[in-house]
């Protein structure tokens, strides 16, 4: 049966307020509510079950005559098939809620938080780098529910990447949207990851290690060369010490003094710090006590042993070792920062005195056999401490240009 309209877009427009609120019936249970306040409100009275019930349908002008009467209408056909038109509402608005809270940016995004903090704490260019990458995804991937990605969604946008002639950025990028849809799939808002389909989809990068110096002449030619550094006393400083220590260069970079017990000769690495996820021990030989000592006059007031030129509170930048080697005329194809750790590798395992373990351990690599990981818990100290010292003296005979004498492990 129609309903019989009895408000006109003229009385609804000119309605005008009253010192209480007033309605103006339009039939079928729709009226208009004007306040004190201007304000003009649709609502529509109805009877669910015996129980009388008030359902909003927008406010005037945002919400016309019109569309005020599509909404009754369309309230009306639910009741008639003995649905609550405020309870499915509810429903509606909860279901849209839990759409938005499921798009591949806001689980990405509590991917990112998760990882950091208490013990899943990543370190902080880790967590840099991850949110890079997914910042790359989220103009086509961001708003859309995650548990309706496909496959060929996600291939576009590595594909995309990919034509740049970035293979290795979209490889990565592969591996942390399938870690963001692993996640998804253990907070139970998605139930495949489409990244597994695209295993080998991906043109492979060619793969290329960091230049290093590994022949003893050039290496020594190689310190001559830092010894004679003319820019800043704090780079010299960090370039010196990382052909001694050979840590990875942005764990030296971040280095506070708070973390070195110089009486003890022991650098601690904190956990948050370091790739593996777990505290390193550097021992430090003389040379590089004798290092320390003389930076502290420079940078020792500071939390830092390498600050940045242009503010104390940062590490120098993660390019700034590279840009001095550059300077002293080695090019990026003949040694990087991060290559003293291919030459002390090289040569400590050429020289034959020590423990591959001993080696890896002073390197802070993860064994990759989980059963020798469990059971080579050791941390080979002692001959660590020996190896530290025997590295140092080594550096200073190339240094020098002393003849470099193989001093192999008696039998």
């Amino acid at each position: 049966m129609a309903v019989r309209a009895l408000l006109t877009d003229t009385r609804v427009k000119n309605a005008k307020p009253r010192a209480r609120p007033y309605k103006m019936g339009d039939g079928g249970w729709l009226y208009l509510l004007v306040k004190p306040s201007r304000a003009k409100l649709w609502r529509m009275a109805y009877r669910f079950h015996g129980r009388e019930k008030l359902l909003a349908l927008g406010a005037y002008p945002e919400v016309s005559l019109k569309e005020a009467r599509e909404k009754r209408d369309d309230a009306r056909a639910k009741l008639r098939k003995d649905f609550d038109p405020g309870e499915v509402r509810k429903l509606e608005r909860l279901t849209r809620a839990n759409a938005a809270a499921t798009t591949f940016k806001v689980v990405a995004e509590e991917y990112l938080a998760r990882n950091n903090h208490g013990g899943r704490k990543r370190a902080e260019a880790t967590q840099f780098k991850n949110r890079w990458l997914l910042e790359q995804a989220y103009p086509d991937l961001g708003s859309r529910p995650i548990a309706s990605i496909s496959a060929a969604e996600v291939l576009a946008v590595l594909r995309k990447v990919e034509g740049r002639g970035r293979l290795e950025t979209a490889r990565r990028l592969r591996a942390i949207i399938g870690a963001v849809f692993r996640h998804a799939i253990a907070t139970v808002r998605a139930e495949v990851d489409p990244t597994v389909a695209l295993r080998g989809a991906l043109e492979a990068p060619e793969v290329t290690h960091r230049p290093a110096v590994t022949d003893p002449a050039a290496l020594g030619g190689l310190l001559r060369a830092i010894d004679g550094y003319t820019g800043q006393p704090v780079t010299a400083a960090a370039l010196r010490l990382l052909t001694l220590v050979f840590t990875r260069p942005g764990e030296l970079r971040q280095a506070r003094w708070s973390e070195f017990d110089l009486e003890q000769a022991i650098w601690r690495i904190p956990a948050k710090r370091t790739k593996m996820r777990r505290e390193h021990l550097v021992p430090l030989p003389s040379q590089a006590l004798a290092i320390l000592r003389d930076l502290k006059a420079i940078s020792g007031k500071g939390d830092l042993l390498f600050p940045s030129i242009r503010s104390a509170h940062r590490p120098m930048s993660d390019n700034t070792l590279n840009a001095a080697l550059r300077r002293l005329g080695y090019g990026k194809d003949e040694v990087t920062a991060h290559g003293f750790r291919a030459t002390a590798s090289t040569l400590l395992n050429e020289s034959g005195r020590f423990s591959v373990d001993a080696i890896e351990r002073a390197l802070a690599h993860q064994d990759p056999d989980p059963v020798r990981r469990a059971y080579a818990r050791g941390s080979f100290w002692k001959e660590r401490v020996e190896m530290a010292q025997w590295w140092a003296d080594h550096l200073d005979m190339l240094r020098f240009g002393g003849e470099v004498v193989p001093m192999l492990r008696p039998s």
